[in-house]
């Protein structure tokens, strides 16, 4: 089944069920101002030249070009010498890719308190491109779909315009290219270069079913952070008789009130949730549960100090 669902007595509403541009944008104020830089003996000590490169004034070598990369900083003359399409870069203060992974996996598009899962990861993948812009980072996107591509990576508030839509549309109903969450952490190794701040957005069974390997590749050389989306119906579910419906009108009962049905319960929502709060952090990958009634940006506090690596 591919539709959301919800307890057949309550009515359909847009609030909570529809991520809306308008809300993504207002959680901006969420985020907050960027703190002031600490101040040096000669005044405030801002950043400095990294050793790494990055875009800037001097140029530093050439590499070949990756989607997001400028288009107007391409080096022809070893483009032409290599036959491969190169740009050039610079001596530079680094600038850090700040990536969103969306999971678009059916099992997101549903909910009990306050919002659907889908909405909560559209609403933390806002507040993740809000904290990249305070930061100064670029902001890209991509989900699991072997079609679309990602969303290129751009600074300001252009670039979290663009991630902003991108997450309205993919979280309005199911995505039927959906590749899998293994298939987008693909990409997403394979696109970033080290140092990047890597923001999973996933329902945790889609999290649970990824391989160590993969897990480990996204945090060897970038911060990564997954955000399991959880309802708390999925955790603590009553023990009686439960009646949903999903998007088309069809109806489902689940008794909950036996031993056997609350042990498929346990292994269908709290083991995989469990798992991944044990196993990803043992990888590298900081790992916390997102509830659709917890405020949308609660789990900034992981983040961390915004050092370059």
């Amino acid at each position: 089944m591919t539709s959301p669902l919800r307890p057949s007595h309550a009515e359909p509403r847009a609030e909570g069920v529809l991520p809306t541009l308008a809300e993504l944008i207002a959680l901006r104020a969420a985020v907050g101002p960027r703190q002031a830089a600490p101040r040096g003996r000669h005044g405030p000590a801002g950043p400095s030249l990294s050793p790494l490169r990055g875009r800037g004034m001097e140029y530093a070598e050439s590499r070949e070009y990756v989607p997001g990369d400028d288009a107007r900083h391409v080096d022809w003359r070893v483009t032409a010498r290599s036959g491969r399409l190169h740009t050039k870069l610079f001596q530079a203060e680094r600038e850090r890719l700040t990536l969103l992974v969306a999971d678009t996996s059916p099992a997101l598009y549903f909910g009990t308190r306050v919002r659907f899962k889908s909405v909560q990861a559209a609403r933390a993948g806002a507040v993740a491109a809000w904290r990249a812009v305070r930061d100064g980072d670029r902001i890209g996107a991509l989900r699991a779909s072997r079609r679309e591509p990602p969303v290129p990576p751009a600074s300001g508030g252009r670039g979290a315009l663009r991630v902003l839509d991108a997450l309205v549309r993919w979280y309005r109903a199911p995505q039927d290219d959906d590749a899998g969450l293994d298939v987008a952490l693909e990409h997403a190794v394979r696109l970033i270069r080290p140092g990047a701040r890597v923001v999973v957005l996933a329902d945790p069974h889609a999290a649970a079913a990824v391989g160590d390997a993969r897990w480990t590749a996204l945090a060897q050389h970038h911060e990564a952070i997954a955000l399991l989306l959880a309802d708390p119906l999925e955790a603590a579910p009553p023990k009686a008789v439960l009646s949903f419906a999903d998007g088309e009108g069809h109806r489902l009962a689940l008794d909950l009130a036996g031993a056997a049905m609350r042990q498929r319960w346990q292994a269908a929502f709290a083991t995989p949730a469990n798992e991944c709060l044990q196993r990803l952090p043992r990888l590298g990958v900081r790992a916390r549960l997102l509830s659709t009634d917890a405020p949308s940006e609660s789990w900034l506090g992981m983040l961390g100090t915004g050092v370059r690596r």
